[in-house]
């Protein structure tokens, strides 16, 4: 394991951790963390044994430790595979203080009410600790252009709502939510400004759907981002209520990529996907 220059303090969600050395046996219990390692060519040796999307696929292969899940981590396994450096998100949060008792740890949590900045901090923290500022800062700069470019096509844009489709229920995100960046960060006007702030968002109907009625509708299918089947939202939308609403009846009704909002969305690529694929589609869909 190769030392650092000088012993340095990472600050993270849960306090500070002191590193002696640069990490070279690094597990990881968040896939935006995960994603952000594998953008930059950083070598992982323990992931989580499920929930892995497609485009991390690599990480499946037997040749990385499968450390428990994403919420409940193999404790014996990870204490076997001595790790130099543990670095966890928001679902693994709780089991710091158990998993510090092995290894050092660095929760990389990004909070909803501030998320574009602490995904931006939490990047920045791993290129401190690996050497790859240069990198980083580099892909800060190209999100920052195209944030500001997503931001100037919501301006005229109308009111939007984001919802999440899971069992063939409808939960709503506001502003300061899981989903809240596309309001706080992205511009885009809320069409319920008074939805409530809760991780798992506000539990609505195709009745609230329609009496919000949303100029342009963004829907996370977290089966499809889950179980990597393809998405069902659209056949549990299309619906008499629903397509009476503006969002609907204009062609504007956008499905986001699950993977990318609901697993891999603390990550700067996932971010800039995000964004990418919202310039698109405003793009697309204001034309026609």
């Amino acid at each position: 394991m190769p030392a650092l220059a000088e012993r340095i303090a990472i600050r993270h969600f849960q306090g500070t951790t002191e590193l002696e050395a640069r990490p070279s046996r690094i597990f990881v219990y968040d896939l935006g963390i995960l994603d952000i390692l594998d953008a930059l060519r950083i070598p992982v040796r323990g992931v989580p044994g499920s929930n892995v999307p497609p485009s991390l696929a690599k990480y499946k292969a037997d040749s990385y430790a499968k450390i428990g899940t994403l919420f409940e981590p193999d404790y014996e396994t990870v204490n076997a595979e001595k790790p130099d450096l543990i670095l966890i998100g928001p679902r693994t949060s709780e089991k710091y203080t158990q998993l510090s008792a092995l290894a050092p740890v660095v929760d990389l949590t990004a909070d909803s009410t501030h998320f574009l900045a602490d995904v931006e901090t939490n990047a920045r923290t791993i290129g401190k600790i690996f050497g790859k500022e240069a990198e980083v800062e580099a892909q800060i700069s190209a999100l920052g252009r195209s944030v500001d470019e997503l931001r100037h096509e919501a301006r005229t844009m109308g009111k939007g709502l984001i919802v999440l489709v899971t069992g063939g229920k409808i939960s709503a995100y506001g502003p300061k939510s899981r989903f809240g960046e596309l309001h706080d960060e992205f511009g885009i006007s809320p069409a319920d400004p008074n939805l409530a702030i809760a991780v798992h968002g506000q539990a609505i109907s195709f009745e609230y759907i329609l009496d919000v009625n949303p100029d342009w509708l963004f829907v996370v299918d977290r089966d499809a981002a889950v179980t990597g089947h393809a998405q069902t939202a659209d056949r549990l939308l299309d619906n008499e209520l629903v397509r009476r609403t503006r969002a609907w009846s204009t062609g504007r009704v956008v499905y986001l990529d699950p993977v990318k909002m609901y697993l891999t969305s603390s990550s700067l690529r996932a971010q800039q996907g995000i964004v990418d694929e919202l310039i698109g589609a405003i793009r697309q869909k204001s034309k026609s």
